[in-house]
């Protein structure tokens, strides 16, 4: 488990200008190892306390945020995103590179992100605890950005620690799909539970 994110914990705009393009490159490959992609036009970018800490760190540089308040407003905006040993969080994608069909996509899957899971080998499949902040859908469309989180009980913490296999899937009526977690990228998951 990484180190809570706190205003120490994150470098001054200077600093961080100084590492920003050198340290691109491991930022990428670190998203790019906890990503998993479900069917064409779905994706799970799974947070932890690099990616999010990548991401407020960004948002200070683009912004040129410097002062106290404007950190704290960017941490607090943020570290939710962060696991709790407990669970895994992800920010869901819907990606639909033609206008057209990105928007009669989006109002047909309507309440997809309520309909993502999580099944660890074993145990019963549990589903994505979407859009916490706030309602990302109307009765028109869904969004194409959600925030979710899959809650994991004791027992299948240790067994996603212990190596058991893990789908990840969607059983929405217009998105059927489901994918076994590569390896590497479950054993990076792994790590945000306790």
């Amino acid at each position: 488990m990484a180190t809570p994110i706190t205003r120490d914990s994150l470098l001054t705009l200077e600093a961080y200008s100084k590492i920003r393009t050198s340290s691109r490159p491991a930022a990428i490959a670190h998203r790019r190892l906890r990503t998993v992609a479900l069917g064409e036009h779905i994706t799970l970018q799974f947070e932890d306390a690099l990616t999010v800490r990548r991401q407020i760190q960004e948002m200070l540089h683009i912004e040129k945020i410097f002062d106290e308040e404007g950190i704290q407003s960017e941490i607090e905006a943020y570290a939710p995103l962060v696991p709790d040993g407990g669970n895994w969080k992800a920010t869901m994608l819907i990606e639909y590179p033609d206008v057209h069909e990105r928007k009669r996509e989006l109002a047909r899957l309507i309440g997809v992100e309520d309909r993502l899971f999580v099944e660890v080998e074993g145990h019963a499949r549990v589903y994505a605890i979407a859009d916490e902040d706030l309602e990302r859908e109307n009765d028109e469309k869904t969004s194409s950005v959600h925030f979710v989180r899959f809650e994991f009980t004791k027992p299948m913490r240790e067994a996603i620690r212990a190596g058991a296999a893990v789908k990840i899937g969607c059983d929405h009526t217009n998105y059927p799909a489901h994918v076994t977690v590569p390896a590497e990228t479950l054993a990076s998951l792994a790590g945000d539970l306790r």
